[in-house]
């Protein structure tokens, strides 16, 4: 995480992409709204621990430049707000949109320091993702990151909101079960140019 932030300069584009286990444990710095902080299980995570939603945003999101662009696509257990970045909106079937202040209790600075940072998660904190076949027809991959590669593909110059569209419907064509899709923006040093999103809508 700190080789893909170092140095960033304006201009740059960066992604990070995780699919593999998530968890929660108990918040202790009062940062959640939900009492939890969400951890992602990498790989070597039984000699080296897990990884908390709080340093995953004080190394990869606090740190981003004016100019620079963030991409996170986490395809994992309980990964909704994994970023912990602080402006969500939900999006309904309809697609009508609900804002949502998801700033700390602590009153902690959760956004970047100018830079744009937007992820797109696999299923809310309290729920789990699931891989399957049925997709793919053949290989057993993540749910949501089939479905984002194939949005990207079919559309590169798609906005966030027309990607998430195409996602859900991947998995509806595919009679898959219901997931939730996250869409978040926020940014400037926690004052939003843009009002940042998460779009979260059932399958």
């Amino acid at each position: 995480m700190q080789w893909l932030v170092k140095d960033c300069q304006s201009g740059d584009s960066l992604v990070f992409h995780f699919s593999g286990h998530g968890s929660q444990q108990l918040d202790t710095n009062n940062d959640e709204m939900d009492g939890f902080d969400e951890t992602l299980c990498p790989l070597d995570y039984e000699t080296n621990g897990i990884i908390v939603d709080d340093d995953i945003n004080d190394i990869m999101v606090r740190s981003l430049k004016d100019g620079v662009k963030f991409h996170a696509i986490i395809d994992a257990c309980h990964s909704g707000t994994v970023l912990d970045l602080p402006y969500l909106c939900k999006m309904n079937k309809k697609g009508y949109f609900e804002w949502e202040d998801h700033t700390p209790n602590s009153g902690v600075n959760k956004g970047t320091s100018g830079g744009l940072a937007i992820s797109f998660s696999g299923c809310h904190d309290h729920q789990s993702s699931s891989d399957t076949s049925t997709l793919s027809g053949d290989t057993k991959t993540g749910a949501m990151t089939y479905a984002f590669i194939e949005a990207v593909e079919k559309e590169p110059g798609a906005t966030y909101g027309t990607l998430l569209f195409r996602m859900r419907a991947a998995i509806r064509e595919a009679n898959s079960v219901s997931i939730s899709s996250l869409i978040k923006r926020v940014f400037r040093k926690g004052i939003v140019s843009r009002a940042s999103i998460m779009l979260i809508g059932e399958v």
